[in-house]
């Protein structure tokens, strides 16, 4: 009797691939005959592609011209720069890898296999030096070095995120120059080009438009007057304009507002206007989220004397981040994307230093596919990697599954058990008290 409870408590077996493939593709004759049309259909596509990809194509533009498409007009006996960044955020990869692990892994290995498979590949040393193969392979070594300094002292979160801000500040310096220093020329940002300022802008726009939007956000949600009035104007003036507008006003208007003498950089008013467009939006996405909160949470927060900073830092604003990560993600991938508009005020990024390949040999005018459908890859594998990483972390974090479990409870109950004033007080009640454990166990001083 035991062994036959136990028999029916078991879980099915998983299906065989033969019972699979009749249950999803072929369990009717209608769904059958979809399959056997989408699969002919997928056979002929891909006998097409891979067809022009490998035998009908030209991709001489590109093998051609690798270090244009890469880094743009950047001095040649200066590349060891980048090649140094390079090396840089190996190190902190594998850095990274060691203390976060998760996602962080799967990037720093595929980065390493990447370059490793690079140094191999079967082109002659013409057109890859040995020094190239060489610097190709450091990059899984110094991945590797990175993750057995992570065994150390340094392998703690703080490290980590002060080693990266760091990394950053020092790749600016190492691009730009240090006027007055022989070894280190100061190189004009109107020689940076291709890839290497495609992703500037977008990284820039990223990292800086965050903390503005969500100071907006908060600034609209504030109860004085000033402020409130200051943040809505902004929002709404700039997300009422495209951003080819923001990028002509800050490319061409901006220095006639400025002193005589003083000059900004080109490439900096890209990055300033690309950066106040995507912190407009970036308020929004982030307001969302601070009015999915529930009042309830604000309440108990007060009733345990948190102060309206600590309420805002510690318990509204990190739910109301954690609510939005899709869209937050879904306006960096936008962002990464409109870099191509840089070429309007002059800057020669990834799609226009391929325009410029093109124009340069008049037997290549005719390559357009190839070229476009080479920065289409490279934009589709940065948009698909940060992508991936929103849905890694939306996984970890648990966004949708729990607050929807939540939802449903909450609406039961209201249904079942119609909420009075007493059990509202004592939801608050109980809520406090349980920030009150938490907050106490994280500072000893509470």
């Amino acid at each position: 009797m035991g062994a036959n409870s136990a028999a029916e408590l078991r879980p099915p077996a998983p299906p065989g691939p033969v019972r699979w493939l009749k249950k999803n593709l072929f369990s009717t004759w209608y769904n059958s005959l979809l399959t056997v049309v989408a699969v002919v259909l997928i056979f002929v596509v891909l006998r097409g592609v891979i067809t022009w990809v490998l035998f009908e194509a030209d991709w001489t533009p590109i093998v051609s011209r690798p270090k244009l498409l890469a880094v743009g007009q950047y001095p040649s006996d200066q590349l060891w720069r980048v090649g140094l960044c390079l090396l840089v955020v190996a190190f902190m990869f594998g850095l990274s890898w060691r203390v976060w692990g998760g996602t962080v892994r799967t990037f720093s290995l595929g980065l390493a296999i990447f370059f490793g498979v690079l140094a191999f590949l079967p082109i002659s040393l013409s057109k890859m030096g040995l020094e190239l193969r060489l610097f190709f392979l450091a990059y899984p070594v110094t991945t590797f070095l990175g993750y057995q300094a992570g065994r150390t002292r340094v392998g703690r979160s703080r490290w980590v995120g002060l080693g990266w801000f760091l990394s950053f500040v020092l790749t600016i310096v190492l691009l730009a120059g240090v006027g007055g220093v022989s070894f280190l020329p100061q190189v004009p940002t109107g020689l940076w080009g291709g890839l290497l300022l495609t992703f500037l802008l977008a990284l820039v726009g990223i990292v800086a438009s965050f903390p503005i939007g969500v100071g907006l956000a908060l600034g609209r949600q504030s109860s004085l007057p000033v402020v409130k009035g200051f943040s809505v104007l902004f929002i709404e003036v700039v997300r009422g304009v495209p951003l080819v507008t923001i990028l002509f006003m800050a490319s061409i208007l901006m220095p006639l507002f400025l002193p005589e003498g003083v000059r900004v950089d080109r490439v900096l008013r890209a990055m300033l206007g690309m950066t106040l467009f995507s912190a407009a939006y970036m308020a929004e996405n982030v307001r969302g989220g601070l009015q999915a909160i529930p009042l309830g949470q604000i309440e108990a927060a007060k009733a345990v004397g948190l102060s309206g900073f600590f309420t805002m830092a510690l318990i509204v604003l990190p739910q109301a981040l954690r609510l939005v990560i899709p869209t937050i993600v879904g306006q960096f991938i936008a962002l990464f994307m409109d870099t191509t508009l840089a070429l309007i005020v002059g800057l020669l990024e990834l799609l226009a230093i391929g325009r410029a390949i093109l124009e340069s040999n008049v037997e290549w005018k005719l390559l357009n596919m190839e070229m476009f459908l080479f920065v289409a890859l490279v934009f589709w594998i940065f948009n698909f990697s940060m992508s991936y990483a929103s849905r890694r972390l939306e996984s970890a974090l648990g966004v949708g599954e729990h607050d929807l479990g939540i939802l449903d409870r909450q609406a039961t109950n209201q249904v079942e058990h119609p909420p009075d004033l007493v059990g509202r007080l004592a939801n608050v009640a109980g809520l406090g008290v349980g920030f009150h454990c938490i907050l106490a166990a994280r500072s000893p001083m509470l």
